[in-house]
């Protein structure tokens, strides 16, 4: 693999690693040539083929995985009044999102386990302002969704999937992105990347329809407007690079799932290591691991020997100076149990638990298998 170079001059094993080679080069290359740069035909075979892989019959491309959970929601008619239950462990974009359409995150708490949403706390949490469930399928395991799916219905809610690190993933043989409307995101750290870009994936026509609306102006045809809508369009470069990515995830999520295996495999008697549920195909967009104590430490330590480790995410989106600036935007439900920290309550307890404890190791299927090996040892030397 292609090393980064280090402050001291010395090669760095990265956190993540785009693989783009001579494919993705030439599918540039000839989008280029063609003159044809705005959103095309490209574009609507790379829709056609992501609607495949996540076995749905629409899938609408978009600039980024953010505008792809804000058009979903606007699609939904969810906006001021609302309430949308969600994470507070995750990227800030899930509930900017929701902020953005007016709406109101409502925060609840976790699985110590995987990460994703604890559907009794869900259930916990609905009121009657309650719109849509946003669960997140965090580092690429699945959340609960038969379980979340059950609630989504009993109360007639919208349910969207925050897929951004999930693609191919699947629970019981079905991906998500099938089981609400999914999106999906291809930044460059993404398990498979456009630089940038997004999608939407859903069963429903309409809905689909009305996010081709938003995503172009609002434009029906040629210069009639039927809606407000922005430009969040993606381009034919992001959509050829996504074809050739396409094409490879597969293979490349074979390969994080085989790197992961390992790193488990020679982890697992020393630390807590990623859980994956019966049923469940986690595709490790990072693989997690807990560190009790000293986790800035272990960072500093294993970047010393070559290794960048990173921390997804130190703070919980409920604790980001914005959030506690503007208290009034969002709602959080938990038990509030004392955290024994500075004397503050953790209104997640373990939310926050985790977000002092993870650190996500290199998994990334450019590693090799020496790269593996030094990282496996690091740790271990950390942990002795």
């Amino acid at each position: 693999m292609k090393h980064v170079m280090g402050k001291a001059g010395g090669h760095i094993i990265p956190i993540s690693c785009p693989l783009l080679g001579a494919e993705e080069d030439e599918a540039v290359r000839r989008v280029l040539a063609s003159g044809r740069l705005a959103q095309g035909p490209l574009v609507a075979e790379f829709e056609r083929r992501f609607a495949e892989l996540c076995a749905v019959r629409e899938a609408v491309a978009l600039s980024s995985g953010t505008a792809a959970l804000y058009l979903a929601l606007l699609a939904h008619g969810i906006g001021p009044g609302d309430e949308v239950i969600t994470s507070s462990f995750s990227f800030v974009a899930t509930a900017n999102a929701v902020l953005l359409t007016g709406a109101t995150p409502v925060f609840v708490d976790i699985e110590p386990s995987t990460y994703t949403l604890d559907p009794d706390a869900v259930a916990s949490a609905i009121t009657p302002r309650t719109k849509a469930l946003l669960p997140v399928h965090l580092y690429g395991h699945p959340c609960d969704m038969l379980r979340l799916c059950q609630l989504a219905a009993a109360r007639n809610l919208v349910m969207i999937e925050d897929a951004c690190q999930a693609h191919g993933a699947t629970l019981h043989g079905r991906p998500v992105g099938s089981f609400g409307t999914g999106c999906f995101s291809f930044y460059a750290t993404k398990n498979m990347t456009t630089g940038e870009g997004g999608m939407v994936t859903t069963n429903d026509s309409l809905l689909a329809e009305r996010l081709r609306l938003l995503r172009n102006h609002g434009q029906q045809e040629r210069y009639v407007h039927v809606a407000m809508g922005q430009n969040l369009r993606m381009t034919e470069i992001q959509a050829a690079i996504g074809l050739v990515q396409l094409a490879k995830l597969a293979l490349f999520t074979e390969q994080r799932i085989v790197n992961a295996s390992y790193l488990t495999s020679c982890l697992h008697e020393c630390l807590s290591t990623p859980v994956i549920r019966p049923g469940y195909r986690h595709v490790f967009h990072q693989y997690t691991i807990r560190v009790l104590e000293r986790r800035n430490e272990w960072v500093q330590r294993l970047l010393a020997r070559g290794i960048e480790a990173a921390v997804h995410y130190p703070l919980p989106i409920h604790r980001q100076p914005f959030y506690l600036e503007n208290t009034t935007l969002y709602r959080v439900v938990g038990p509030a149990a004392f955290s024994g920290m500075a004397g503050l309550y953790a209104e997640l307890p373990v939310t926050e638990a985790a977000a002092r404890e993870v650190l996500s190791l290199p998994v990334h299927p450019a590693l090799s298998r020496e790269d593996l090996f030094a990282i496996t040892q690091e740790v271990l030397a950390l942990c002795a």
